[in-house]
């Protein structure tokens, strides 16, 4: 700790004083590679699209000084790319060896275990950017988000694009009274892309470059089998949280950020029968928000596997988007609507960066909205810069904002309604419910 906290207070000081960046040539800033001046990382799940993406994205920002993943093959490969010296399969092992010697760590792994790792790296006072969803459980959004603010650490979501600005801008826009008072906000996904509603795999042998317990981390143990590792575990209730966890923390970002889309009192889901092992195939969601400092009261639909709104709610919208070499009409495979008292607004694609249309009889606003420096340099500028955190930080925005869309899946599970206090956290007349809220987890793992 007391390394930690010494290379901390140089790293700030040095913000201070001005140093630790520069601009190098074309368009990609950088900060600086003075080794003193920069910030060294630990990378947990470093294989696939994401965890080699985000690996790639935190080398141009810092020094990668410590490489963990349970697949040998993905860590070799990750090895060789940056010269790492100091490789893990454990992240416990990773942590309690170099605790003294690197400044911030970025997790990109399957779901269950962001909040186990997340955890002991910030009661050890380092920085986290954790990849969405937050957490698998609601519980684990909020308490990551108490240990973020007790320990003073920066923080950061990985749901990049809520660092565009143009779903910014619409947002502040919402705020500002753009479609008057909305009631109803629709977001949809063409997920999921991977199985669900199926029976478990049948059993075979991991390959030999598989740490599959140590992979299993907090979930009860299985036996390995096809359709877990490396990307199909989201379909799975004990690895991870579907298609809602997967895509609502980009989709709900304009909403959220809009409307301030936290704490609803209700939620129920319609899905086919599950068995408690697999998502079910498909589901519709509808959350009920209350009035919220002076934010009218609304209703939130959310729809995957297929379902989607209503077309007659989308009369008026003309924004197109391509797919496939083709200009289709609305709806698109994933985006949001929202309905106001005087007008809607609709926003294309995963991340609202496929066109933005606002329909109705109203004059664009001119609104003032936050800037970003770019998403993962929010996280690098916070660390210097305590005051100032990153937008998708754990206490003020990724926290509240999984803790909204994971309760859902609570209707998910249930097939049914569930009625919520969300300040406490407890589903109301339903106790059976506590223990999705609040999962149990192996021996060795805690929160």
């Amino acid at each position: 700790m007391a390394g930690t906290t010494d290379r901390r207070t140089f790293l700030q000081a040095a913000a201070a004083a001005g140093v630790g960046y520069w601009v190098a040539g074309g368009l990609q800033a950088r900060e600086s590679r003075s080794p003193n001046e920069q910030i060294q990382l630990g990378c947990i799940g470093v294989g696939g699209s994401r965890g080699a993406t985000d690996v790639r994205n935190m080398w141009r920002h810092g020094q990668i000084y410590a490489l963990c993943d349970v697949d040998a093959d993905f860590l070799a490969g990750a090895k060789d790319q940056y010269q790492v010296e100091h490789t893990y399969a454990d992240f416990r092992d990773m942590l309690d060896q170099m605790g003294d010697r690197i400044d911030a760590v970025t997790i990109t792994v399957p779901d269950h275990n962001h909040a186990v790792i997340a955890a002991r790296a910030m009661r050890m006072g380092k920085h986290v950017h954790c990849q969405k969803p937050l957490t698998r459980t609601i519980w684990e959004a909020r308490r990551l988000g108490e240990i973020a603010r007790e320990m003073g650490v920066a923080t950061q979501m990985g749901n990049q694009w809520t660092a565009y600005a143009p779903m910014r801008e619409a947002a502040y826009r919402v705020r500002a009274g753009q479609l008057g008072a909305v009631k109803e906000v629709h977001i949809w996904t063409n997920r999921p892309i991977w199985p669900q509603g199926e029976n478990r795999p049948m059993i075979k042998q991991p390959s030999a470059s598989l740490a599959w317990d140590t992979w299993l981390g907090t979930a009860p143990y299985r036996p390995f089998g096809d359709g877990y590792h490396p990307f199909s575990w989201r379909g799975w209730w004990d690895f991870g949280t579907g298609a809602l966890g997967d895509m609502a923390c980009h989709t709900c970002n304009l909403p959220y950020m809009a409307l301030d889309m936290r704490d609803p009192v209700a939620v129920e889901a319609e899905c086919p029968e599950h068995n408690g092992d697999s998502f079910p195939q498909w589901s519709k969601i509808r959350f009920e928000f209350p009035e919220r400092n002076g934010r009218a009261p609304f209703t939130m639909h959310w729809y995957d596997g297929g379902q989607l709104p209503s077309a007659e709610l989308f009369a008026g919208v003309t924004q197109t988007t391509e797919f496939e070499g083709q200009q289709l009409p609305p709806p698109h495979r994933s985006g949001v609507l929202l309905i106001g008292d005087q007008a809607k607004l609709y926003a294309a694609g995963d991340y609202a960066d496929l066109g933005i249309q606002i329909v109705g009889d109203v004059e664009p606003l001119a609104v003032d909205y936050p800037r970003s420096i770019g998403h993962e340099r929010e996280w690098f500028h916070a660390m210097r810069h305590p005051s100032e955190p990153a937008m998708s930080n754990f206490p003020d925005y990724a926290g509240p904002l999984t803790e909204t869309i994971l309760l859902g899946n609570l209707a998910v599970w249930k097939r049914g309604r569930v009625d919520w206090d969300p300040v406490n956290l407890k589903p109301l007349g339903d106790p059976s419910l506590e223990r999705i809220v609040r999962p149990a987890y192996r021996d060795g793992y805690e929160v």
